[in-house]
């Protein structure tokens, strides 16, 4: 198993209710095909740095996962299919990236 980190923007033009079945819907995706979840953000509303289809925000997401790598295909096809995904990028993470995350979550973590 492979461990991915996936960052993805929203439109910000949804509800509250509809971003939480968008994150719910791609997770339980990611849950159906083996992955196991190591970590949700929700980063909020925030300005992006260029515009992106005429909008100047979004809510950004990051999922982090350790799945099998032939299942990042599906789930990137799913998000360019959907019109509530502004950008997406997911990242495999190496041994250093993962420790790198690890040592973020705990300062959020003594931060709250």
């Amino acid at each position: 198993m492979n461990h991915y980190e996936t960052v993805f923007i929203l439109n910000p033009v949804l509800s509250e209710t509809q971003i939480k079945e968008t994150v719910k819907k791609y997770e339980d995706f990611l849950v159906s095909r083996g992955a196991k979840m190591v970590s949700k953000e929700d980063w909020g509303l925030k300005k992006l740095a260029y515009p992106i289809q005429n909008k100047k925000s979004g809510f950004y997401h990051l999922f982090e996962y350790q799945v099998e790598g032939e299942v990042i295909e599906p789930l990137e096809l799913e998000f360019r299919r959907d019109e509530r995904f502004m950008r997406y990028l997911t990242v495999a993470m190496d041994k250093h990236a993962v420790a790198w995350a690890e040592r973020r979550r705990e300062k959020l973590k003594q931060k709250a």
